[in-house]
């Protein structure tokens, strides 16, 4: 047979996993010794070797049958009857994630070798962007909630480090305790999940879990006495309490934008293509649970729907080009969480997998314009950059092309599906099954409009470099920690120093005083190599994928998922889709021109072309004409007001109240208190302790008297 034939082996997959672990290890404890050559070969070495693992994997599960791989290494700790293991879970679903963290993860590491040149925490970066690649593995790998927690808390705490990397700078290190502290929440609801898991399966093995799913289906427990809860619904609600930190819904989300203040290589590892995504991708493996509460499903959708148009518009008004992409992630994160919701699981990890590419490649390619513009991250301070930067223009041009859901672009097949989807299961849902539904199609419009306004502000019209800032511009911070290697032209070819000095932000003048140039080779690699994914990806995966055929459409083969994703045909919403629309990519793609999305989309790129690129006065007047609601989005609806003010505002109050309490209540009148009667029983009592005859005489007559009168009034 030939999946015992070409049976997956263990330890290729310790192999996939260790590697990265054992580059951070070197990179992290022996820098010094090593060096930045060698603390940045070891990690890429390390990572190139899970990357070719992983591929060589996949390609044993679909292209020879192998057998998908389920087993535990070795038992983590026993207490009584329970049992806790390390193990993989290695299907198809696990696989792609595999190749896809690995790739993109592979391809940063390269580019951080050029962006991070001159940065002194050269080698402990590298350490940390290896020991989050070990993490998202054995997130993805894992075949229990235990180890998926373990991965799940570890590729937090790394992100906790990347994104306060340069944390002499303020505003950084307030972003890694705002990430932290917003996805303990997020965890908080997940334990409670894991929780009900334990406590309804006496297990936390997925395969144990996923067998006996439907006994959980009408099960009720009574959290309050006289009202009963749904047993699927409340656990599966906790879980995505816990997607929703990881994979930033709202309210949720207000940490992914701050994020940015960690180097962009970063932004383009975690927050776009992988670390964000794993919400997604545990509600996806949690199939056959979700699939058991209906209640819980509709709230995804609902949340999903809300993150997807309502962050987007945030982006409208955004002025850092690393922040506008990050509300795009958002609101792309909440495209994924509506197919999980319309329970097209295998829709949303496959925009999870196109998305990681072009995602990847904008925010690296934002990367290279800051390198260009000298540490210049305000598009109100640039233009024109097109001549001076083509590789990084035509890479960018390619990567919004896939972001905006054009057809034949990769992002066209998986974000469209996503749309169609919506559109099926509105029929069913009530109202937000509609509300999703044009959520996400107009949805299509904003994504355009930032998309195409980023691109004109960026490469197109007047060169604003050399121009005087806007009246409310803020410049960067300046750090001596901070990327102090903002590329000058002086760089040779190969992102090597000639001997001059890193060139600093301020010595830059902010960009006012040199010209802007190309990055160089180890930068704009990486955007070429995410590019072609960007375009063709889509085209060649969405039938095997998606819709179970050959990449050409005619063929039917077995579904791509099958045993990875488990839900009944009656309830599969894409197998529906493929009824009513799949003739093969190219008919899809001919189709996708026709359909409300791409229209809405055209009329996003019409109007900024309009806004940016023919009349460029017309944002200053539309500015005006439009103060409140433009404040509204600047100041992101009041929620970080809220989360500061009052969630954590609202904690240290609560902190005060109860340091009050301790020390008027507790210390004051308990413990002070007590121990002031003591002391005023004792004084009393001293001085009844005289030591004077006639005084004890006294007191014995004066007692004798009192006790007479008692016994005379007792007698009487």
């Amino acid at each position: 047979m030939p999946g015992m034939e070409f049976a997956i082996s263990k330890s290729v997959l310790l192999a996939i996993v260790l590697a990265p672990l054992l580059g951070s290890i070197i990179a992290g404890l022996f820098g010094r010794q090593v060096g930045r050559a060698g603390a940045h070969s070891i990690t890429i070495l390390g990572v190139a070797t899970s990357c070719a693992l992983s591929g060589y994997v996949l390609w044993q599960l679909v292209g020879q049958g192998a057998a998908p791989f389920n087993e535990n290494l070795y038992t983590w700790f026993q207490v009584g009857g329970f049992e806790a293991h390390i193990g993989f879970m290695v299907d198809k679903l696990t696989a792609m994630m595999m190749v896809v963290v690995t790739f993109v993860s592979l391809l940063v590491h390269i580019y951080t070798i050029g962006y991070m040149h001159e940065d002194p925490g050269y080698q402990r970066f590298f350490s940390y962007i290896s020991l989050f690649t070990f993490s998202m593995l054995m997130l993805v790998m894992s075949n229990n909630f235990l180890q998926l927690f373990f991965g799940w808390e570890a590729v937090g705490l790394v992100s906790y480090l990347l994104i306060g990397f340069w944390f002499k700078k303020p505003t950084a290190v307030f972003a890694n305790l705002k990430a932290f502290l917003v996805n303990r929440v997020g965890d908080f609801g997940f334990l409670l999940g894991i929780a009900g898991v334990v406590l309804m399966f006496g297990s936390l093995d997925y395969g144990t879990v996923f067998a006996n799913a439907p006994t959980i289906e009408g099960a009720t427990i009574a959290i309050f006495d006289g009202h009963e809860w749904s047993v699927a619904t409340l656990i599966c609600i906790c879980l995505f309490i816990g997607a929703m930190g990881k994979s930033a819904q709202v309210p949720l989300h207000v940490w992914l934008p701050d994020s940015m203040e960690g180097p962009t290589p970063i932004s383009a590892l975690i927050h776009a293509a992988t670390m964000v995504t794993a919400g997604i991708f545990m509600v996806a493996r949690m199939s056959p649970l979700f699939e058991m509460s209906d209640t819980a499903l509709q709230f995804i959708l609902f949340i999903g729907a809300t993150t997807a148009f309502w962050t987007g518009l945030i982006g409208i008004v955004q002025n850092d080009i690393k922040r506008v992409i990050a509300y795009s992630t958002l609101s792309q994160l909440g495209y994924m969480t509506v197919a999980l919701g319309a329970s097209a699981y295998s829709a949303g990890v496959f925009h999870l997998m196109t998305h990681a590419f072009f995602k990847a490649l904008l925010f690296l390619g934002a990367g290279s314009v800051i390198i260009g513009m000298h540490h210049e991250q305000d598009m109100r301070r640039m233009g024109g950059l097109r001549k001076y930067m083509p590789i990084t223009y035509i890479t960018m041009v390619i990567g919004t092309l896939a972001l905006v859901g054009t057809p034949f672009f990769s992002g066209f097949y998986s974000k469209d599906t996503i749309i169609e989807a919506a559109k099926h299961v509105s029929e069913h849902r009530g109202w937000v099954g509609h509300y999703a539904y044009w959520a996400v199609l107009l949805g299509a419009f904003v994504t355009s409009f930032y998309s195409f306004r980023l691109l004109y502000l960026t490469f197109h019209g007047k060169e604003r470099f050399h121009a005087a800032p806007p009246a409310d511009y803020v410049a960067p911070e300046a750090d001596s920690d901070a990327h102090a290697a903002a590329f000058s032209h002086e760089h040779d070819a190969n992102g090597n120093g000639n001997g001059h000095d890193a060139h600093g932000h301020d010595d830059h003048g902010h960009g006012h005083g040199h010209t802007p140039h190309e990055s160089p080779w180890v930068v704009t690699l990486p955007l070429v190599l995410l590019a072609i994914p960007s375009v063709i990806i889509g085209f060649f995966t969405v039938g095997p994928m998606l819709f179970g055929t050959d990449w050409s459409g005619h063929h039917e083969q077995l579904p791509f998922f099958l045993g990875a994703i488990d839900l009944s045909p009656a309830r599969d919403t894409v197998l529906a889709l493929k009824h009513e629309l799949w003739h093969g990519p190219v008919a899809f793609a001919l189709h996708g021109f026709k359909a409300p999305a791409f229209l809405l989309a055209l009329a996003g790129f019409a109007l900024a072309t309009l806004m940016y690129l023919l009349k460029p006065e017309l944002p200053g007047k539309v500015a005006r004409a439009m103060r409140w609601p433009i404040s509204i989005l600047e100041n992101k609806y009041g929620m970080d007001a809220l989360w500061i003010n009052g969630f954590a505002g609202g904690s240290v109050a609560l902190g005060k109240l109860a340091r009050l309490f301790d020390m008027r209540v507790i210390d004051g009148a308990v413990v002070n208190g007590s121990a002031s009667l003591v002391d005023f029983t004792a004084r009393l009592v001293r001085r009844a302790q005289s030591g004077y005859l006639y005084h004890y005489a006294f007191a014995m007559i004066v007692g004798l008297i009192v006790m007479l009168a008692i016994l005379i009034r007792i007698w009487h």
